[in-house]
C-alpha cells in the first residue's frame, strides 16, 4: 500500500492523535514536531528520524527495511550535533528533518546539564 493511502486512511484515525485548542498534535514517539502531518509522521514513511533522551545523551532512531535502529549518543553535545547531521543531510536519509532533529537534541541535551551551585560574593557592608 502506498504511503499516501496509508496517510489519507490514518490521518484523523490514529491512536497517536491529541486535539488541543483547534490543532491536531501527534504523540507518535518518532514524530519530531509533534505535529500530526505526513512529513513528520512515523507510521507510513520509510525512513524516519526519531530523537529521545537516554540516561546520559540522546537516542537516535532511524528505520532499515523496516526495523527500527536506536543509535546512542553521548560522548558530548558538539559530536551529537555533528553524528545528527551527517546522519540526515549527509547520507542524503531525510535532509528535511535535520533541522528539527537538531533542535529536539539541542533541547534534551541542555536539560541533561548540571546547574553549578550559584557562587556567594561577599561584599562590603554599605555605610
Amino acid at each position: 500500500m502506498s504511503a499516501d493511502l496509508q496517510w489519507s486512511i490514518i490521518r484523523n484515525n490514529s491512536a497517536f492523535i491529541v486535539r488541543s485548542l483547534g490543532t491536531t498534535l501527534s504523540r507518535d514517539p518518532n514524530n519530531l514536531s509533534a505535529k500530526n502531518s505526513f512529513k513528520a509522521t512515523s507510521v507510513v514513511n520509510k525512513r524516519i528520524v526519531g530523537i529521545k533522551a537516554a540516561e546520559k545523551g540522546v537516542i537516535m532512531t532511524t528505520k532499515s527495511k523496516g526495523k527500527l535502529i536506536e543509535t546512542r549518543m553521548s560522548r558530548g553535545s558538539r559530536r551529537t550535533m555533528k553524528a545528527i547531521k551527517a546522519a540526515t543531510v549527509g547520507s542524503f536519509y531525510r535532509p528535511d528533518l535535520s533541522d528539527a532533529a537538531m533542535r529536539k537534541a539541542s533541547v534534551l541535551l541542555r536539560s541533561q546539564k548540571s546547574k553549578g551551585a550559584a557562587k556567594r560574593r561577599s561584599r562590603k557592608p554599605k555605610n
